[in-house]
């Protein structure tokens, strides 16, 4: 999403060298490591990425990414304007931090035509196993479409109940619709996360708004079903941007926001799934006690990881801090640790960068 709206109170912010076969010269930078909080440990960044093109279309607006290998991955663009929606095909690497462009498909409508940004905002992905097709969110009905990887036709769309269609449609906000969408190991569960909440469960005395994530049950390139809906509260001021799946019993969340001004708040957490509660029958969740909602522990916030050299393009708390709304998590590392990823949006703007972070993560 291209969030570029205020707060109505202020946040508390405690808050690659790389070859590229893109067409710019990389940038480079020590990366550097260092800790952001007792369980994540920051292995460096990447900036190779950021206003570069491929195949004559901007490696831009990078909303979402899926690891599909040790040194693989794919990212969705949240395309605006006549650009076309696309994915692109990465080569990336942990130590020393680096990432390159390898490829290209355009979504395209069942009848091949391109989608474009009037039509199709993407912000949520999953590569369905064998790599062979995609799911992608798209923010603006919402929508989930699948996708062909060889040439980007879609093939299928997933049934949305009708209080999430924006409103008046339903009961959805414009551009906080399924910002995330994340994917058992199995492929059996999806979990496809609002940014923001429904009109009827609104936002608490504490600034904190009323989410819903919503399971859908199936078998990978066939029928999902919506089988749950879950309640997630984001801290005071921030939104729910993404999820990633660790197991049965977890999810990874990200929030984000940004003030101008100050810059921007970036948070993960671990969200524990063994007491998820389904509130599908539930009319509104402002009458929901607390326990109701999953329950999250603060992994990391990057305004606390070391800056390693970065530089901001407008202010930050953190030069490392940008609009970073994607993120994946990869295999496992020596200690006991997971590989995580986050990529930011530069939303196509002089102001913002398109930069790749690597850490290394501890999910007990």
């Amino acid at each position: 999403m291209r969030w570029q709206k205020s707060l109505a109170a202020a946040v508390v912010l405690t808050a690659l060298t790389t070859t590229l076969t893109a067409s710019a010269t990389p940038g480079k930078h020590p990366g550097g490591g260092g800790s952001c909080s007792p369980d994540a440990q920051f292995l460096g960044f990447s900036d190779a990425l950021d206003k570069t093109t491929f195949d004559g279309q901007p490696v831009a607006g990078l909303s979402a990414l899926n690891v599909t290998g040790p040194h693989s991955a794919t990212a969705l663009v949240d395309n605006v304007g006549t650009t076309p929606a696309r994915v692109f095909q990465l080569r990336t690497n942990s130590q020393p931090t680096t990432v390159s462009v390898d490829g290209m498909t355009i979504l395209r409508r069942p009848d091949g035509t391109p989608y474009t940004g009037a039509d199709f905002d993407g912000e949520g992905l999953v590569v369905e196993r064998g790599d062979r097709t995609i799911l992608a969110t798209s923010e603006r009905e919402p929508s989930i479409r699948r996708f062909r990887l060889s040439d980007g036709k879609e093939i299928a769309s997933l049934p949305v109940p009708a209080r999430f269609q924006v409103a008046p449609a339903g009961e959805a906000t414009s551009n906080a619709t399924f910002e995330s969408l994340a994917v058992s190991r199995d492929g059996l569960s999806l979990f496809a996360g609002m940014e923001g909440p429904l009109a009827s469960d609104g936002t608490d005395a504490d600034g904190r708004t009323r989410n819903r994530v919503l399971r859908y049950a199936g078998f990978p390139g066939h029928d999902y079903r919506v089988a749950a809906q879950y309640a997630y509260k984001p801290d005071p001021g921030l939104a729910l941007v993404e999820l990633a799946w660790v197991n049965r019993d977890e999810l990874v969340s990200m929030e984000r926001t940004f003030t101008p001004g100050v810059g921007n708040t970036i948070r993960v957490f671990t969200v524990s799934l063994r007491r998820a509660v389904d509130v599908s029958k539930t009319a509104s969740l402002a009458d929901a006690p607390e326990k109701v909602f999953l329950q999250k522990k603060l992994l990391f916030d990057l305004v606390n990881c070391p800056p390693s050299g970065a530089v901001a393009k407008q202010p930050q708390p953190n030069p490392l801090l940008d609009n970073v709304e994607a993120l994946a998590l990869g295999g496992d590392l020596p200690g006991g640790r997971r590989q995580l990823y986050l990529l930011s949006d530069d939303n196509n703007g002089a102001t913002q960068i398109t930069r790749f972070y690597s850490l290394a993560v501890d999910l007990h």
